[in-house]
């Protein structure tokens, strides 16, 4: 996806936004996969999932400082909420989104 249309759904989307900074080399991003799916689900709707392969988009990368991966960012209209990296349990990843939705 072009970085306009990644500006767009950050600083428009009513819903916060969970940015994926991944690549399809990386295992640990792999392992996150299906965790990221229940979360979302279980977030019912109040947060979108965008995942952003690092390898195509180098320069989103190097704007919001992620040196490794998997990297996780959320966004609420443009503005950074939070931000973690490295791999995750369900359970963390749902206690750390819960307390902004």
């Amino acid at each position: 996806m072009a970085k306009k249309k990644f500006k767009e759904v950050i600083q428009q989307s009513e819903e916060a936004v969970l940015v994926d900074f991944y690549a399809d080399w990386c295992a640990p991003c792999q392992t996150m996969n299906p965790v990221l799916d229940a979360v979302i689900q279980d977030l019912d709707g109040k947060v979108k999932l965008y995942k952003l392969s690092v390898d195509k988009n180098p320069q989103v990368s190097l704007q919001f400082g992620v040196r490794s991966i998997p990297h996780y960012i959320l966004f609420k209209r443009g503005k950074i909420l939070w931000r973690k990296g490295g791999y995750m349990t369900k359970r963390e990843l749902l206690q750390a989104l819960k307390g902004f939705v």
